[in-house]
């Protein structure tokens, strides 16, 4: 979905033709895959940051093309939002001192922006969900002017037909409903991919699912929605259901959900792009001229279009790419279960913990996920979104264990032991690794300073909460871990 598409009208012949190219793209993988066709010669890493803009008074600030106007970096572009803006960090290994190199160049990058961003009355905020986000701040007309997004929203809301209800049971409750997709702009995400091999793609996609639960519980950030308590990671059930395309008759019926865990172990990426081709009609059937089988036979790589476009409009947790960069092929684990910040180190040290930990246990002689059912392993994500640190978390040979604990006992070890097999730096490693093991202990993360903050402010909700954000924004620039802020 990074590609800018026009804003159009499609016809039946328009489905029909894109549903042929999306099979006639599925059999070109399924010979590449064959045949061994794909880069795996350096495996790289990379990350997207999704962040907010807000003006001094905390509130957001719907002015994303005159941001990055300013900031005049190719790195950063538009989100669904007017208050929106994305940074993708250059791919590199995270071997040696690559993590470093991510974090310095992070870090540079924000405040390079945050600096030029305030000529405008605005700053850069990196959270899960803006806590003074209120409903007035979500209407159609908040959404960014690139054709793309208008062009989504008119083809989520054709096929529901209706508008869309938020309902959400946590600490309290929240029911609305919205008539366009903005509300999914309030959920910002850390978005780590992973270059593997074909034959490992399998391994480390189940890996990363199997570990999801545990990664919200560490780092969940987004207790509030509209000024309402929430759960601990509200960003997941929000996201779920922001861009749900069912009805609720369908519902009802089992259709699968476009924002989706999934439903079994895989054994191959093409399990993946296969389920997209079978269970979700075209959202943008737009056809390019090239046909992947004839590319193939004329030695040529194809881009896949059509199935690259239809897997962009599927919002998996866990999400297979294929990219062809400088005329060679590869594929990629998208993990995009976290939220954004609290502070770059902090999201280095979730990075750490999920490279580390999903390397290991993707080449475990006896994989996880052949000791834990699919289903437990999604009740493991939502009990993670839903309770951070506090949520229990089932693990094979444990039984349901704290997540801390969980952490602390078992997955941490895994998680060095991983970062060895990348050739981290001892270093680096024991640094990132070290802040995940002092949240644990001190059991905060930045869900739950957020809300004992706002606890400790009292009196007007509201105001308590841009108080809070205010005192977000300076710990954030400081950098200092979010176990290690005053309350």
């Amino acid at each position: 979905m990074g590609r800018d598409v026009e804003h159009m009208v499609f016809s039946r012949e328009d489905r029909r033709r894109f549903r042929d190219k999306t099979r006639r793209c599925l059999d070109a993988l399924a010979q590449m895959l064959r045949e061994s066709q794909f880069d795996f010669d350096r495996p790289l890493t990379g990350m997207e940051i999704e962040l907010n803009l807000v003006d001094r008074r905390g509130e957001p600030a719907n002015r994303n093309e005159q941001v990055l106007a300013l900031v005049a970096d190719r790195a950063f572009q538009t989100e669904v939002g007017q208050f929106n803006i994305e940074i993708n960090v250059p791919p590199r290994e995270i071997g040696g001192t690559g993590l470093v190199s991510f974090e310095e160049t992070v870090r540079a990058s924000l405040n390079a922006a945050d600096e030029r961003a305030r000529s405008d009355d605005a700053r850069l905020v990196m959270i899960g969900i803006l806590p003074t986000l209120m409903p007035r701040h979500v209407s159609i007309d908040s959404m960014s002017g690139n054709p793309r997004y208008a062009l989504l929203n008119d083809q989520i809301f054709a096929a529901r037909g209706e508008d869309m209800a938020v309902s959400i049971q946590g600490v309290e409750q929240l029911r609305t409903y919205t008539d366009s997709i903005t509300p999914e702009a309030a959920c910002t995400s850390f978005q780590l991919h992973l270059q593997v091999s074909p034959a490992e793609f399998a391994q480390y996609w189940n890996a990363a699912q199997a570990i999801a639960g545990v990664q919200l519980a560490l780092a969940a950030n987004s207790p509030y929605l509209f000024g309402t308590e929430l759960w601990r990671e509200t960003r997941i059930p929000l996201f779920e259901q922001a861009t749900d395309t069912r009805p609720e008759e369908l519902k009802e019926q089992g259709v699968r959900p476009r924002v989706w865990f999934g439903e079994r172990w895989i054994t191959s990426v093409f399990d993946l792009f296969e389920e997209n081709t079978r269970y979700f009609p075209a959202l943008l059937p737009i056809c390019e001229d090239t046909d992947p089988i004839e590319q193939l036979a004329d030695g040529d790589v194809p881009t896949l279009d059509e199935l690259c476009l239809h897997n962009g409009t599927i919002y998996r947790w866990n999400r297979p790419i294929y990219a062809v960069v400088d005329g060679r092929p590869h594929l990629r684990v998208e993990n995009r279960v976290l939220p954004a910040g609290p502070t770059v180190v902090d999201a280095m040290a979730n990075a750490a913990f999920y490279y580390g930990l999903v390397r290991t246990l993707a080449e475990h002689e006896r994989p996880v996920w052949s000791q834990m059912s699919f289903s437990a392993a999604e009740e493991n994500f939502h009990s993670g979104a839903r309770d951070g640190l506090d949520a229990s978390i089932y693990w094979p040979g444990l039984g349901p264990v704290p997540a801390a604990e969980l952490v602390l006992r078992r997955l941490l070890p895994l998680a060095y032991e991983g970062l060895d097999a990348w050739g981290v730096d001892p270093d680096v490693r024991d640094r990132l690794l070290g802040i995940i093991e002092a949240r644990c202990v001190a059991g905060t993360n930045g869900a739950s300073w957020q809300v004992d903050t706002v606890r400790a402010l009292g009196g007007d909700r509201l105001a308590a909460l841009h108080e809070m954000l205010r005192r977000y924004v300076e710990n954030m620039h400081a950098n200092e871990p979010v176990h290690t802020w005053e309350r």
